[in-house]
């Protein structure tokens, strides 16, 4: 990948790596949540944490099902010893016939490192190509009221069709203080990366000392300022869905999806794509599928799986 990074807003790059070693070979337990999707059905999952969102609303096509029948696990097309996460969506066109897919774990993350492994689509797997499909790994909080100024969300959205002002597939790294939809009024910071991500992807976010650092494959590409740092928990999160200000004018139905990996999040250290990568493999090395030593908020916040 070459580095034709465009800068959406003002930000500095400084390329560094992680500045802590590696949690699973610390003596301390570290607060760490690992997920592998080594599961045969969402009711699995649900049981280590996952939500998957039901609720209509925002964003997408209005009126849109949120379709829990499009999360699935299915084995590695190049391994199949290792199960990964599917991510599934379509739509027509109308909001009858769309179906968005979200899944969300517990909202209790705020500071630390996180990570996923994630393949990336540029075609659907049938159907006419062109759409504006947003495919996801984020973080992040309910919005209390329009412009509340706690609201906190940090975002890897690629679209390989283009929006947002890009003519083209994008990788979006977008940190938000707050929002509101009517009348739109945002107030975040975001960069874009133009390069195809086809295929499979190591994203880390970095978050300490009021810095947010996105990297894609080990490469910094943004850092973004104290004004969009996060200051309440949020929920972890990956979506696919549909832009409805940039569909195909034809009624002929398509499907795209996405797949995941794994999922890592430490709460006590800043770790580089291969620190990370190093613990992964310890993790599987140890037949460790799932662990998740990361405490609940206090006091609790319930499940979020919404906007």
């Amino acid at each position: 990948m070459n580095n034709h990074f465009k800068f959406i807003s003002p930000v500095i790059f400084t390329l560094t790596t992680g500045i802590a070693s590696p949690a699973i070979a610390n003596s301390k337990p570290s607060k760490v949540m690992f997920d592998d999707f080594n599961y045969q059905t969402l009711a699995d999952a649900q049981k280590n944490g996952w939500v998957a969102r039901t609720e209509k609303g925002h964003p997408g096509i209005k009126n849109a099902t949120w379709w829990d029948d499009g999360i699935s696990f299915h084995p590695d097309a190049l391994d199949h010893t290792n199960f990964v996460m599917r991510l599934t969506s379509k739509t027509d066109g109308t909001a009858a016939n769309t179906r968005h897919t979200q899944i969300c774990h517990k909202r209790k993350y705020l500071e630390g490192t996180f990570a996923a492994r994630v393949y990336f689509n540029n075609t659907p797997q049938f159907g006419p190509d062109g759409d504006s499909v947003i495919e996801t790994f984020y973080a992040i909080s309910p919005l209390e009221y329009p412009m509340a100024p706690n609201y906190s969300e940090m975002d890897f959205e690629y679209l390989p069709n283009g929006g947002w002002g890009e003519g083209d597939h994008a990788l979006f790294a977008t940190s938000w203080e707050t929002f509101q939809l009517k009348p739109w009024t945002k107030v975040n910071e975001n960069t874009a990366d133009i390069n195809s991500l086809q295929g499979w992807n190591t994203l880390v976010l970095q978050v300490t000392d009021n810095n947010l650092k996105y990297y894609i494959n080990g490469k910094l590409f943004a850092e973004h300022s104290e004004v969009v740092y996060p200051e309440v928990a949020m929920s972890m999160n990956f979506n696919l869905w549909f832009d409805p200000n940039q569909l195909v004018q034809v009624p002929q139905m398509r499907q795209y999806f996405q797949e995941v990996d794994w999922v890592y999040f430490n709460a006590d250290e800043i770790l580089s794509t291969q620190e990370i990568k190093h613990n992964v493999k310890a993790f599987r090395e140890k037949k460790v599928k799932q662990t998740d030593t990361v405490p609940d908020w206090s006091p609790k916040y319930d499940s979020y799986c919404g906007l």
